[in-house]
């Protein structure tokens, strides 16, 4: 998997709302596809799970299966109760783990 790519705003008011989005580079072999010098079929690998989590609370957690593409875009909401850390996790078929992390400042 590549470099994770996660917008988060750096502060926030205590309760407020803020939108938060991430993009990691993977491939996304999806079992289908036929190597065109062996003719054997590529195995699966696909990004299969995404989490977020806030000061160790689960915020987000995304099972994916078949069908998703490249590069896997996530988006999404929550509210921030207080200064802390969000904490991002991507796993694939290959047992790849990628994490990185935002802090947000509650002003």
């Amino acid at each position: 998997m590549g470099k994770p790519r996660v917008k988060v705003p750096k502060s926030a008011k205590a309760g407020e709302v803020i939108t938060v989005k991430t993009l990691i580079k993977h491939k996304m072999e999806s079992g289908r596809r036929k190597d065109k010098k062996t003719g054997k079929l590529v195995p699966r690998n696909i990004v299969n799970m995404f989490s977020a989590s806030f000061n160790g609370e689960e915020v987000i957690k995304v099972d994916l299966h078949g069908s998703v593409s490249t590069n896997p875009y996530f988006q999404f909401q929550m509210k921030v109760p207080e200064t802390g850390e969000l904490a991002f996790k991507w796993a694939d078929d290959d047992g790849n783990v990628t994490e990185t992390s935002k802090k947000i400042t509650v002003a």
